[in-house]
This record gives structure tokens, sequence and C-alpha cells, in this order.
């Protein structure tokens, strides 16, 4: 406790804004348990940056913390790149202080004599990660909280390849960043290296998005959508991408079409709450829609709801919008003609169907830590390959390599091809993915995500992690777990018969228990939220589409069974 309030009063010097220190002394004087979740610890890098509460403090976005982060950014490319004229560009979403936070990252770059594009306005993640590339710029930066609650904002960071950072680059920088003080941060901007770019940035990206995802589908004229950007940033594409893609029947939930960083419709703006699409799914029902697609705040993620068997509009999963898209993709590069350096990709806790699929078309599959800058890197570290597409369970999707991060707007408009195409065909979206599990097998995934704030919270994530690894499983839902992969120690055991290998993914905290009858438990903390999540997959054979609610319904008992064998129900 000495150490925090140590902390916390080295941000009284005069190198503070006064509104700061006022705010310090305030807490010291009268809120001991706030000043301590403030200082007790650094902002930390995590699978999706820096993300966090805005506020006063070292555990807070703020002008501060994210000025020193830039300034431990600038050393790094000013050593790595002393030869050249260094270039970066920065984007920003509709969270509260977005804007003024982008322009100060800008001003920190500018006065460490690197030459910086700012975009307008708000804009997209997935556009942000393209202008690195098409701007020729060594590094990105974007800031975003993602689909987090009001109060979060972050800093996401963009390599040369237009991918996240990761190692080595982002222990390198996050040593750099660690050796300053706060005092280091250069403030004072040098405005002639300070560029605001905006249409012709957006005018390659949408034609590259339209490109990607329009695959001359049938029935457009046909095909009704109804789309909530859930007051994001996606307003500034999705449209446009879809009109240019030839769908003219589109709803725009206009009460949601205003970007607005209270999110004031909304419980959670996250594509992957049911309740984030209510709104749009209402609209869906009232005019017959066919589709409805909703986007997180930055725009990497997507929620798509369709017609079910019965003709009610269901929200599918991140998995299943997965499998369907990269069937959809593989099928349409099959047409082609298969080269043999294919690959498509997902995590480590997404679903096995995945696998399957890439052995039944003979491609390659990889898979990755949690996180898309694990895809991103795959495509930097294999550039004979050739991605065709993947994605992971938490709703997010890439369309081949010309994003290099999850891109909710080019698969929008793929999930409309795809659900076009198959009305066309007498089919829908639904069906296909039910032929899928014919083809492939019925896997049934589910997540539990357990939310634990502040330092207790983090002690008990972490003892409850200790828990699932000290007291291994035995069995689950009757089947003998076979396999233990333990990312922490790259090892995986068969515990039946003693083999063991090394997994060739980087350590992470992450626990995976599979059973002879291939029934999945992974278990992970958030890398940039207070949870821990636990992931089950359970799988078995659907020999005819007409089977498909019996065999459902068994599935969804046995995750139940799952979950109160597990004490997560």
């Amino acid at each position: 406790m000495d150490n925090i309030l140590d902390t916390a009063k080295s941000w009284l010097t005069d190198f503070f804004d006064p509104a700061v220190k006022k705010e310090i002394e305030h807490l010291i004087a009268n809120d001991k348990e706030e000043l301590n979740d403030r200082f007790y610890k650094n902002m930390e890098f995590g699978t999706g940056g820096m993300r966090g509460v805005m506020g006063v403090g070292t555990n807070r976005i703020n002008k501060y913390t994210l000025g020193k982060s830039t300034q431990g950014l600038s050393n790094y490319l000013n050593k790595v790149y002393k030869d050249e004229e260094i270039k970066v560009v920065i984007a920003f979403d509709c969270r509260h202080n977005s804007d003024t936070l982008a322009r100060i990252v800008a001003e920190v770059f500018s006065a460490n004599n690197i030459k910086v594009y700012l975009f307008s306005d708000l804009r997209t993640t997935p556009e942000l990660s393209f202008a690195v590339r098409h701007l020729n710029c060594h590094a990105g930066i974007v800031l975003t909280a993602s689909h987090n609650p009001p109060e979060y904002n972050g800093y996401k960071v963009y390599w040369t390849d237009g991918g996240q950072i990761v190692p080595p680059q982002d222990g390198a920088i996050v040593s750099e960043i660690n050796s300053l003080a706060f005092e280091d941060i250069k403030f004072k901007a040098n405005d002639s290296l300070i560029q605001v770019i905006d249409k012709e940035v957006d005018e390659a990206f949408i034609s590259q998005s339209v490109a990607a995802g329009n695959f001359h589908a049938e029935g457009k004229d046909d095909f009704k959508i109804v789309f909530t950007s859930l007051h994001g940033t996606s307003i500034t594409a999705i449209p446009e991408v879809l009109k240019r893609g030839g769908y003219e029947n589109v709803t725009i939930i206009e009460e949601q079409a205003k970007p607005d960083g209270n999110f004031p419709t909304v419980k959670s703006p996250n594509p992957e709450e049911p309740e984030a699409l209510s709104m749009a799914v209402k609209k869906a029902e009232e005019i017959g829609a066919d589709m409805v697609v909703g986007t997180d705040p930055d725009s990497d993620r997507l929620g798509i709801a369709v017609r079910n068997l019965d003709g009610e509009m269901e929200i599918v999963n991140g998995n299943q919008a997965m499998v369907l898209m990269t069937k959809f993709l593989l099928e349409k590069r099959k047409e082609k003609g298969f080269k043999g350096n294919e690959f498509i990709a997902t995590t480590i806790v997404s679903t096995p169907m995945m696998e399957a699929m890439a052995k039944a078309y003979g491609v390659e599959f990889k898979t990755a830590l949690t996180g898309f800058k694990w895809i991103g890197k795959m495509i930097k570290d294999f550039p004979q390959s050739d991605f065709i597409g993947g994605g992971e369970e938490s709703f997010g999707y890439m369309v081949g390599d010309f994003v290099r991060d999850k891109d909710a707007v080019t698969s929008t408009l793929l999930a409309c091809e795809i659900a076009s195409q198959a009305k066309a065909n007498g089919s829908s979206f639904y069906k296909d993915l039910i032929q899928c599990y014919v083809d492939y097998g019925f896997y049934k995934e589910h997540l539990v995500s357990i939310t634990k704030k502040g330092i207790s919270g983090a002690e008990e994530i972490k003892q409850m992690l200790k828990d699932f690894k000290e007291n291994p499983v035995e069995s689950v839902a009757g089947s003998k777990v076979k396999w233990i992969e333990d990312y922490n120690t790259s090892i995986a055991k068969n515990v039946l018969t003693g083999e063991e290998k090394t997994i060739d993914i980087p350590k992470s905290n992450v626990l995976i228990y599979e059973t002879e009858d291939g029934t999945r438990i992974a278990a992970r903390p958030s890398g940039t939220e207070p949870k821990v999540k636990f992931y089950i997959s359970t799988n078995t054979k659907l020999e005819k589409t007409e089977d498909y609610k019996k065999v459902a319904a068994e599935l969804d008992n046995k995750v139940k069974s799952i979950l109160a064998e597990l004490n997560l129900a």
C-alpha cells in the first residue's frame, strides 16, 4: 500500500495537469480503495492491445499512460528505422475521448520526428489495418476498446504488415515503454508532420472490401437485410459496401446509426450478446427480412441472425458463421482450382469443425492462440502460403489478407452473399449450415464468461485457473479425459498412455482438456477484460438434415450436463 501511495504522489509534480493533481489529492484524502485500484499496477498489453477504464492513474487510460506507450513506441521505431522517414497512421472510434486521445498520440509521434497520418473522423479498425500497408507505414494505432462498456477505451498497435504487434516486436516495445518515466514523454507537437486523411483511403478500402467479399451471388433484388452499427464506426463503411455489392434492400436501424460512446440503446455494444441485436431482430420480423447484421463499435466483430427451420430469426454464433463463411470461400476456391498452398486458420478455443473441413478440402489448417494478431502473424510468417479465410469463436472473421485483423466490413458482405445465393438456390443460410454438420460432423460450442473486477477479482481469476490445473478433470459427461494441453508449459499429455507432445504455439495461460469422444473444455483469462472464460465444445454425427432438431437437443443436454459437472451452470 505504501508503494501505491508513493506511485500516486509521483503524479503530483508540475509535469501533470492541475486537474489531475487535484483529483489525486482528493483520492489520497478520501478514497483509498479507488486510489489503490487506479495505481496498483500499470496498464498492460493483452491479446487486443492496451484496454481499460478511462481516468487518472497508472491503471487507467489517459493522456499519460497512452503518451508513455507512444513515447516508447516512438523510441523503438527511431532505433529500428533510424535511416528512414518513419510513418504511422492513426484511427479512432466513437468512444468518449477517442478523438482527443488520438490527437495527443499523433502529437507525441510528431514530437519524435515521426510522420503521422491522422484520420479526420472516426473509422473502422479494419480500415486502419488496411491503411498501414496502403500508406506504406511502419506502424498504425487505433484508439478503441472494441465492445467494452462506455467507461473503457484502448490502444491497439499495428506493425508494417498491417497486423497487430506480436513477438518479438511486442516485447521489445514493452521494454522500451517500461524503461521510461512519464516525464520522458514529448508532448510538444510538430504540426507540420501531422497530415489529416480521409476520402482517398476510404475509397481504396471500400473498393478492396467489395472486391474481396462480392461473389456475384444471385437473388440480391429479393434479399432483405437489416443492419445496425450499434452506435459505432461501421456506419462509415458497411452501407456503402453493401450498396456497391448490389444490395438495395437494406434497412438501417436509425436509433443505433448515430455514433455515440454511451451506447444508449444497448446494455453492451457487443454482437456476441443477443440483447445487442434485439432491436434489429424485431425490425427484421416486422418487415420480413432475410438477415440481420450488427457490428461492434470498432467494426471488427459481426453478429448475424437468419431465419431458422421454423422461419424465425435466430442469432448464429461466431463458430457457426465462421464455418459457413470458410466453407463458401473454400468452395469458390475449389471452382478455380486449388494450387496446393492454401490454408485456413482459427484459434485454439474455436470449433474443431474448422480442422475437419480443411481435411475434407485438402487444404492446410493452422491454429493459433486467441487473438487475431496470431492469425495475422501466420500470413506474415508463411508468405509462400495463400490465406483463404479464417476466424475465431468471438464473432470475428477475415476474408483473404488485404486486412490483417478481423474485419466485419468485408465479412458482412460475404455473409450476405452466402445467404442471398442460398435463398436463390431454394435453400437458406441456416440450411446450408446444417448441411455442413452432415458433411463434417455436428459440433456444438458454449462459452461461460465470469467477470471478476479489481485487485481481488484478478486474484480470484488466478486462483480459479490454478484450481482447474491442479485438480485435473478425469472425465466429462461419461467420457474419459485423454489429452491435457497446457499452453503455459507447451506440453500436451495423453493421460491414458503417458505420451507427451510439444505444443508449437507461444506460451499462454490456457488449459484444455480433451476426452475420448472429442469433447473439449478450455479455460483462459481474458486478455482485455477482468474475466475468466470457459469454452465447451462437444460433437456427434448428424446422418441427415431431417435429424437436426433431435440431435441438436441431445447436444444441448450434453452441454448442460457438462456445465453442471464443472460447477459452471
